[in-house]
């Protein structure tokens, strides 16, 4: 067994796992893999010079993401942030509601609240997940909300709380059930953050598919990439049509009068990047593949260490791995940026985990429960090289 004898040495310990793992530096964060039909796909998008928002490419990438996701429909946009601006938009949030929302998170889950006019209220995590916690989240409604026959008031502010945005944190899995039947008792609209989540599941269902809405991302180090973009998942024909409508600029359909029935956003996914898309979606399965075994990796790396572990997919679930992540003990947590530092100064890009939302400026006055899960786990969390090539795609 490794045991810590000093801050240094236990990084030193540490990036040699990590390196045992990933070979030779430098290494990425994670990097997408561009092994199929991208060129193809993107070449014939350009030739047939339909490159915006309107095409094949598109009407293709919303057909096999909502077949792959299990979703009856899904709506590709921009990026993940547009996703879940228009998704809370449907879901009924309005100005001057409140939205709860995991503190640990990136920065867009709370971003997006407040284009909506709304004030985000910060929710506690859970280890077990790194989600965000339904016991703990239930107790905490049942002592600062007044409950009425169909909406949910916060007693401290006389505001509404409207919605509830459960994130699956790195790709794990949150207990989205029980979230979802909290979100019922206390009349709540589910709009999930699966932006990192592509590929995960919850006794075989996706995730993204258990609330009224739900949303991903395609960014450049996602697990799957549109180079940028977003989608909305909903099994509602209704907000579907809508949901396409308002990132469509709202434009009433016609074959040449420019005419817009509301305030709309320009968000649809332009052709270009949907050709992108459909070919990396076609490859998922493998990415997956290699994800799973870079974690297994990881793990028997750090076996032999006493003060942490790698994070596992929670029980029952079937995570997608998109970022691999050390959980360190709280015994070792004030070691966390000296194995931040050592593996960045070997050319091994390790990252922490977000600054928790409530404590950046512009959301500190924000509502909030305690947060002493996701301030303990903030402070012990550090995200491994992950990208799919760290390991043979067809070993």
């Amino acid at each position: 067994m490794i045991d810590v004898v000093d801050a240094p040495a236990l990084a030193q310990e540490i990036v040699g796992a990590i390196r045992r793992v990933v070979g030779p530096a430098p290494v990425a964060l994670h990097e997408p893999r561009f092994c199929g039909n991208e060129w193809r796909y993107v070449k014939a998008c350009l030739d047939s010079s339909v490159v915006s928002s309107v095409g094949s490419f598109v009407d293709r990438f919303e057909a096999d993401l909502a077949e792959y996701t299990g979703a009856k429909f899904a709506v590709a946009v921009v990026n993940g942030t547009a996703a879940l601006h228009v998704a809370l938009r449907l879901a009924g949030v309005r100005p001057g509601d409140e939205v709860l929302l995991p503190a640990l998170t990136f920065a867009a889950t709370a971003n997006a609240v407040i284009y909506c006019g709304a004030i985000p209220h910060f929710v506690d995590s859970e280890e077990r997940t790194l989600g965000m916690d339904p016991a703990a989240l239930r107790d905490y409604l049942r002592t600062v909300t007044d409950v009425g026959r169909d909406h949910c008031v916060n007693r401290s502010t006389g505001r509404i709380i409207r919605a509830v945005v459960p994130m699956h944190t790195f790709g794990h899995p949150v207990d989205i059930e029980a979230i979802v039947a909290t979100a019922r008792d206390f009349h709540l609209a589910v709009v999930e953050d699966a932006a990192e989540s592509l590929g995960s599941t919850v006794c075989g269902q996706h995730t993204g598919t258990f609330g009224a809405l739900g949303t991903l991302s395609f960014n450049g180090n996602k697990t799957i990439t549109t180079g940028g973009g977003g989608a909305i998942l909903t099994n509602d024909r209704d907000i579907a049509r809508r949901a396409k409508h308002l990132t469509t600029t709202a434009k009433v359909p016609h074959r040449w009068e420019y005419r817009h029935d509301e305030i709309g956003f320009n968000y649809r996914m332009p052709n270009l990047n949907a050709a992108l898309g459909c070919a990396q979606l076609e490859q998922l399965p493998g990415f997956l593949s290699a994800q799973r075994r870079l974690f297994r990796r990881y793990s028997d790396a750090f076996a032999n260490f006493r003060e942490m572990h790698v994070m596992a997919e929670p029980p029952g679930c079937t995570s997608n791995y998109w970022l691999q992540t050390l959980v360190l003990d709280a015994t070792v947590a004030g070691e966390r940026d000296t194995v931040l530092a050592v593996s960045n100064d070997a050319g091994i890009m390790t990252r922490p985990a977000w600054v928790l939302m409530h404590r950046l400026r512009q959301f500190e006055g924000c509502p909030r429960m305690d947060l002493r899960v996701a301030e303990s786990l903030e402070s012990r969390l550090i995200n491994l090289p992950s990208s799919p090539h760290l390991v043979a795609m067809d070993s």
